[in-house]
């Protein structure tokens, strides 16, 4: 006797819920050509969520989502005119409101962290003082922890010309910023220059001297916490891009799923 099983439709944890598929979907692109989409748009944004979530290849993708090629095209076409970008303002402008503060942040915090690469060819250098041969991500955070701005550059990039480059360049979201802390890597220079060149300050928070144990300093633990969110996701876990912007698009990206669980 011969038994046909119909196929199933897996669920995957990277999935994204209904309330937050309400949340994203306003903000996602039209068709450029005015009529509609031959393929789902919400499979291709979990087929990314799933690369995010796993760190697989993309031609490893499950057969539940679009051909790997499509969902590729998608992401690499948002990468490129910004639309990971915007969508995460958007994101932590809607939650920042929900959780009673003003969309634009007056204080933030300032990091940086470096990353292995793997063996695709890209730009990379040994950070000696981490001693990893890759990439390092600056990051600016507000104080709950949610992303203002990304840039990624050579591991051997020194936390201070990393900042000088991010801070030239801050988005809108930034403008009414007023104090950055950072730690006492950023000290010297960069802090007078800050101080000539914004209306923000850089405050530099330094371990008490007579303790050689580990202390928490919670306005500098606020930044750890974030690197602490997007090392769950295992895409970020090592640099497998061989474009810089590429890196920060992830970390736009999974910020971004980060902030939707939290408004749905």
């Amino acid at each position: 006797m011969h038994y046909e099983h119909k196929k199933r439709k897996r669920r995957y944890p990277s999935n994204l819920s209904e309330g937050a598929w309400r949340y994203l979907k306003p903000y996602l692109p039209e068709s450029a050509v005015g009529r509609p989409r031959e393929l789902s748009i919400r499979k291709v944004v979990n087929g990314i969520l799933y690369v995010l979530t796993t760190g697989c290849q993309w031609r490893q993708l499950p057969s539940e989502f679009p051909h790997w090629s499509a969902v590729y095209y998608y992401f690499r076409k948002w990468s490129r005119d910004g639309t990971w970008k915007k969508l995460h303002h958007l994101l932590r402008s809607r939650l920042r409101e929900k959780k009673g503060r003003h969309k634009h942040p007056t204080a933030g915090c300032l990091d940086s962290q470096s990353v292995k690469c793997t063996a695709v060819p890209g730009v990379r250098a040994y950070d000696a003082g981490k001693k990893v041969n890759g990439r390092k991500r600056h990051i600016l955070v507000d104080t709950m922890g949610l992303l203002l701005t990304v840039l990624v550059t050579v591991a051997s990039v020194q936390d201070r010309d990393g900042a000088f480059s991010m801070l030239r360049n801050l988005p809108g979201c930034c403008k009414k910023l007023r104090t950055i802390w950072v730690d006492g890597g950023y000290a010297g220079q960069l802090v007078k220059w800050v101080a000539a060149k914004f209306k923000f300050s850089l405050t530099v928070v330094l371990r008490p001297k007579q303790t050689r144990k580990f202390v928490l300093l919670p306005r500098r633990w606020v930044v750890e916490r974030t690197f602490g969110w997007l090392n769950h996701y295992r895409r970020l876990t090592k640099s497998y891009e061989r474009l810089t912007q590429t890196d920060e698009a992830w970390v736009y990206i999974a910020m971004s799923r980060i902030m939707l669980n939290r408004l749905a």
